[in-house]
């Protein structure tokens, strides 16, 4: 498969990077800086330079075309304002759903948040951020034309992942190393019959593999 990875030199994206091009597969992923092109390239990714708060639908819809998935893996990240969760976290989401939608990438991933929600309350800017990551998760399960599907992990560690998961509708609060998010979401990219479903993802006595087809069969 070829996939295209917003947000691709996140702590999650890098990792999920080295998964995708060690399967084989043909990895993209969408980079603001070219000081970051370097380490995609060691991650086995192509490096795409464009800034998603400033681009238009029609040159992430040409970043996207050919694409047999597409992984929204971008966000603000720490220290960034509320306004800055508008214009990435909701904003570039949409974005890259309406691009992937026209240029035909049906299969579409999402890297949210627990308690994502448009009517979370609250004037701080985590809160901000949630209400940001909720209109984005709404936006993208609207659309028909995608087979979406909605990752909330829980508190993100840089922990050596152990393979082992909680991967639910939900799961309430814990920690989850960054290289099992990374783990489950390549297994999803595999599994479309987890399409249409919004996930919580832990630490837990599950095997990956194993925790993404029982989710996808139930």
């Amino acid at each position: 498969m070829r996939i295209v990875i917003a947000g691709g030199h996140g702590r999650i994206a890098l990792r999920l990077e080295r998964l995708l091009a060690a399967a084989g597969h043909e990895v993209a992923g969408i980079i603001r800086s070219l000081e970051q092109a370097a380490d995609l390239r060691e991650a086995g990714a192509e490096p795409v330079l464009l800034d998603l708060e400033s681009a238009s639908t029609e040159m992430v819809a040409a970043v996207l075309q050919g694409a047999d998935a597409a992984v929204f893996a971008a966000g603000a990240g720490p220290g960034s304002g509320a306004a800055r969760k508008e214009t990435v976290d909701r904003n570039a989401a949409i974005l890259f759903a309406d691009a992937a939608e026209r240029a035909g990438v049906r299969r579409h991933i999402v890297v949210s948040a627990m308690r994502a929600d448009p009517d979370h309350k609250g004037d701080e800017v985590f809160d901000a951020y949630l209400r940001a990551k909720g209109a984005a998760d709404a936006y993208v399960r609207a659309k028909p034309t995608l087979d979406w599907t909605v990752l909330r992990p829980g508190i993100l560690t840089d922990d050596a992942g152990t393979g082992l998961v909680r991967l639910e509708a939900s799961t309430g609060r814990g920690p989850v190393p960054r290289d099992d998010v990374a783990a489950v979401l390549a297994e999803l990219l595999e599994t479309p019959a987890t399409s249409g479903l919004t996930l919580e993802l832990i630490s837990g006595t599950v095997p990956v593999s194993v925790a993404v087809k029982a989710i996808a069969g139930n």
